[in-house]
């Protein structure tokens, strides 16, 4: 199971154990840079910042049943903060369910509350289409945290390399455009503004928009200020900056254009 052909995944982060020691392996293999960490959720959040400032999902790798758990915090984190990161986990064996398996635990119903995306391969042909489609979902609109668990028993399956399918591959991330009307009764609203306020979020940091958020406080001489995390797409020695007078600008101003923010 190689997921650095999807959108180019570079780093796992985990805790080693069973069932996915010979996975870490695998993934090293493979060319993937593993991470050793000592707790599951500094794994997730470890994950969730490369993805933040790659734009290519981080993955991270856990145990079973409390591996699970404690991750389960990191991908609320990722999901919430719009963060691409793949979990994987590995869980008992499929015939070792509802018998007392090692550290048996409902881990696909308890990571779906924290994802967008969970599921289980049942079969070792169908884990390329699971891979990237978890993967997709994890970078495409709205990026976030998506999970794969993989009971025993299939990690340790064997195949040929002409029985995995090679079709699963995903297009590049599709830009998504405004309406253009939209566009012009914002442009309108802004330009019978008093006090018009501009907004950086991390979502213009996200979307590599420098040069675009730049251009548009230039041209337009419009006061901004930045989000803790949209800081840095126009510097804060602009001279159209206005984080000193944050309080007041919020409070006086009569419309507010919001970059890549809630």
């Amino acid at each position: 199971m190689c997921i650095s052909t999807y959108r180019g995944i570079e780093y796992v982060f985990g805790i080693c154990g069973f069932p996915v020691i010979e996975l870490s392996m695998a993934l090293q293999t493979a060319g993937i840079h593993y991470i050793g960490m000592r707790n599951e959720q500094a794994a997730c959040y470890a994950a969730q910042a490369i993805g933040y400032l790659t734009g290519v999902p981080g993955g991270v790798l856990v145990v079973s049943g409390p591996g699970l758990l404690h991750v389960c915090a990191g991908m609320a984190n990722a999901q919430v903060n719009c963060w691409p990161v793949l979990v994987i986990g590995g869980s008992c064996p499929q015939d070792h369910e509802g018998i007392g398996g090692f550290q048996e635990c409902y881990q696909v119903e308890l990571a779906r509350p924290y994802c967008k995306y969970a599921a289980r391969p049942p079969s070792l042909s169908l884990i390329p289409q699971h891979v990237e489609k978890a993967v997709r979902l994890a970078t495409y609109g709205r990026p976030g945290a998506v999970y794969l668990d993989f009971p025993g028993n299939l990690l340790q399956a064997r195949t040929t390399v002409d029985q995995i399918p090679t079709q699963y591959t995903s297009p590049e991330i599709p830009l998504a455009f405004p309406e253009p009307r939209r566009i012009e009764e914002a442009v309108a609203l802004l330009a019978r503004a008093q006090n018009p306020l501009v907004v950086v979020g991390k979502g213009a940091a996200y979307a590599r928009a420098e040069p675009e958020v730049r251009d548009l406080i230039d041209s337009t001489n419009l006061p901004f200020l930045a989000t803790p995390m949209g800081k840095g797409v126009v510097p804060d020695t602009h001279p159209n900056s206005i984080q000193p007078a944050r309080s007041l600008a919020l409070q006086r101003a009569d419309v507010v254009l919001l970059l890549g923010a809630r």
